[in-house]
């Protein structure tokens, strides 16, 4: 069973995100989910940007607290916003097990990027083939780099143009493409144990 670090999306650590959590403990992984913004969520993905702007929040400074008495094999996750404290503590934290990256993906070559990709930290990527921020944005581009350079990893395209659409308590949830991904997260989860 794996130890996993799942970092929130933009609208906070909201009842969707624990619920999340909840169905990978519930097949016996241990999840911890820090929460950046101190119990705030927020109805929309622009309140929530508001708030980080305005609170000052440094979300690499938290991950890393989150994470400094941890040990090191851990799974790191996150959903969009939290790709990011995912994606940069599986390329620069060593001994990471793998991804879980929900939403969002950062380059892995070119600028902006968080280095090169670690030797046997498969990736498991998954977004909607249309949605605005992971398709438009081209987040699918940098999955598909990943997937492309980095043995054992997978990306997941899903139908439909919603964002954050595995968070239950939001209007963008999609309980189809929900139950599909967690049922790869908790196959790919299983063959890291192998």
């Amino acid at each position: 069973m794996a130890t996993i670090v799942l970092f929130h999306h933009i609208q906070g650590l909201t009842e969707g995100v624990v619920a999340f959590a909840d169905r990978l403990r519930a097949a016996g992984h241990d999840v911890i989910t820090p929460d950046f913004f101190d119990g705030h969520t927020f109805g929309s993905i622009e309140e929530g940007f508001a708030y980080r702007r305005s609170s000052g929040i440094d979300p690499d400074e938290l991950a890393d607290a989150v994470v400094a008495d941890l040990p090191a094999d851990l799974v790191y996750a996150g959903f969009s916003f939290g790709v990011m404290s995912a994606q940069r503590l599986a390329q620069t934290r060593p001994g990471a097990r793998a991804a879980l990256l929900f939403e969002s993906t950062v380059p892995i070559s070119g600028e902006d990027t968080f280095g090169p990709w670690p030797d046997g930290v498969p990736a498991q990527i998954h977004g909607m083939d249309a949605d605005e921020f992971f398709y438009g944005d081209g987040d699918v581009k940098a999955a598909e780099e990943i997937v492309a350079t980095v043995p054992g990893s997978e990306l997941y395209l899903y139908p439909g143009d919603s964002h954050l659409f595995s968070d239950s308590s939001l209007a963008s949830y999609d309980q189809a493409a929900t139950e599909l991904l967690i049922s790869r997260v908790l196959a790919f989860l299983d063959r890291l144990d192998r």
